[in-house]
């Protein structure tokens, strides 16, 4: 198979080859696609000086008319390369060809546009009231100015979604970027990088693009002087470390971390919907995604009809291929990812969770893994409160409301929740209960460019998309002029 792929770094407006390779892999066959170059520490620095020179050298920060042209080119690129991009992500990330219509590929490109958009309108100043001091008029403003150099670090399980919503908002503030794809997924990284260099107007060093099997590499980036905001998203213990790493020169950080949301069913609810989403939603991606509900809250009374309707939907939810449109569940990135799945399972068993279905790696090539669902779950035991990224859905019972809204608050994490109940009213009340970023109720979508997704406590800092996101990356300066005395 010949795939649309760049296996170059992008340095200072010019695609470079590492000089060394890594392998990177299809996770539905387990066998090697290709080799991407592999960036190391000179490499890295030499991409951070870069996107400095750009940022303090050019008007890039201050020439609205040449980002906002910069951007409409991306999109438009990206448009013309969508269906290559598209047979890319399937084979690399393994996402299923269906989702890739959604957040995996089509979604993110149109990001672009939205902040190319907002960019047109969006106001950098803001007039404050003139005021009196010392016998003296006043005036006074407030602009929105580039936070500076970005170092954006991306996790694998949705490399497009994740690059653009740091990229789009990074460019259109007017800062530069040093852009770091996940070692599974370098490919799709890189050939953003080619893009860019190839069909946008967008100046040398603006954005830089690096692969890397070295963590060191990333560990560079947020350390670094010359970089003035981190974008991170990943997991929760290595956003801990990144904040610490750049608590040193007081770098601002944006994290978008880990999840364990809940979906809480209500008393009154149809429990045969909520045991199709419970069942298809924790199947999405395999499971690789911060905001997937892995925990489902039911009334004790009716835990047992609910784990019975839960088992009957996995069995329907069609994995494999990623390929066929009409496969929903393809496979986990690695064999590492699902040895680690595999683990989370055989302990809670092990632990006194009671396995219903699944919980075995699937007997075919690639690192597919059965949908998997566990009962008596006990609310603080390691499956109801670790982060699990794989297709593992746990239904733990609950007395009353008040015990169902304990319980989903029962985490380090709040990132995201669903709830479902036949009172919309009483839904949504139960929905501001719980600490997390974002909630559906009744499968609301709450998901687009123009809306807010980050989360509470110990899923992140900040918010991406929407206009936070863009505000992210802008900094805050407030001027003074007082009137000249009269002679």
């Amino acid at each position: 198979m010949s795939l649309f792929h760049e296996d170059r770094l992008l340095i200072d407006g010019e695609l470079v080859h590492a000089g060394r390779d890594f392998e990177t892999v299809d996770p539905s066959t387990g066998k090697v696609l290709g080799t991407a170059s592999d960036a190391d520490a000179p490499q890295a620095e030499a991409a951070v000086a870069a996107a400095r020179r750009a940022f303090d050298t050019t008007d890039w920060a201050s020439n609205r008319a040449l980002r906002l042209r910069c951007l409409r080119q991306l999109y438009e690129a990206l448009h013309v390369h969508r269906e290559e991009l598209r047979e890319l992500t399937i084979a690399e990330v393994g996402a299923p060809r269906s989702l890739t219509h959604g957040t995996q590929l089509d979604e993110p490109i149109e990001l672009v546009k939205w902040y190319a958009d907002l960019l047109e309108s969006y106001a950098f100043r803001t007039e404050l009231p003139t005021t009196q001091s010392r016998g003296r008029s006043h005036r006074r403003w407030v602009e929105k100015e580039a936070a500076g150099v970005v170092a954006a670090i991306l996790p694998y399980n949705f490399p497009h979604q994740l690059a653009l919503a740091k990229l789009a908002p990074a460019l259109a503030a007017g800062c530069t970027v040093v852009l770091k794809g996940a070692p599974d997924t370098p490919w799709t990284t890189l050939a953003l990088g080619r893009i860019i260099a190839e069909e946008t107007d967008i100046p040398a060093g603006v954005v830089n693009v690096l692969t890397s099997s070295d963590p060191g590499t990333g560990e560079l980036l947020t350390t670094h002087p010359d970089v003035d905001m981190i974008s991170f998203t990943g997991s929760t213990p290595v956003g801990r470390t990144i904040m610490a790493a750049a608590s040193a020169t007081l770098k601002k950080v944006f994290l978008e971390l880990g999840g364990k949301s809940a979906m809480l069913v209500l008393d009154d609810a149809d429990l045969t919907q909520a045991a199709t989403m419970a069942a298809f939603t924790v199947c999405t991606h395999a499971g690789q995604g911060c905001g997937i509900t892995s925990r489902l809250l039911v009334p004790r009374a009716r835990h047992e009809e609910a784990v019975h309707l839960v088992k009957a939907m996995l069995g329907r939810v069609p994995y494999g291929d990623p390929s066929d449109p009409a496969t929903h569940m393809g496979p986990l990135i690695s064999e590492r990812q699902r040895a680690k799945v595999h683990g989370l399972v055989e302990r809670a068993v092990a632990d006194g969770a009671r396995l219903v279905t699944g919980g075995r790696p699937v007997e075919r090539e690639g690192f597919f893994y059965e949908p998997t669902l566990l009962a008596d779950v006990d609310p603080a035991s390691e499956i109801a409160q670790e982060e699990i990224f794989g297709p593992v859905l746990v239904v733990i019972p609950y007395d009353d409301e008040d015990d169902a809204v304990r319980i989903a608050n029962d985490s380090v994490y709040g990132l995201s929740g669903a709830v479902i109940g036949a009172d919309e009213d009483r839904a949504v009340a139960v929905a501001r209960r719980v600490r997390s970023g974002s909630f559906s109720i009744n499968g609301g979508l709450f998901f687009g460019p123009d809306a807010p997704f980050g989360g509470f406590k110990q899923s992140g800092i900040g918010r991406e998309m929407g206009v936070p996101g863009l505000e992210e990356f802008l900094e805050l300066k407030t001027f003074g002029v007082a009137e000249t005395r009269d002679t």
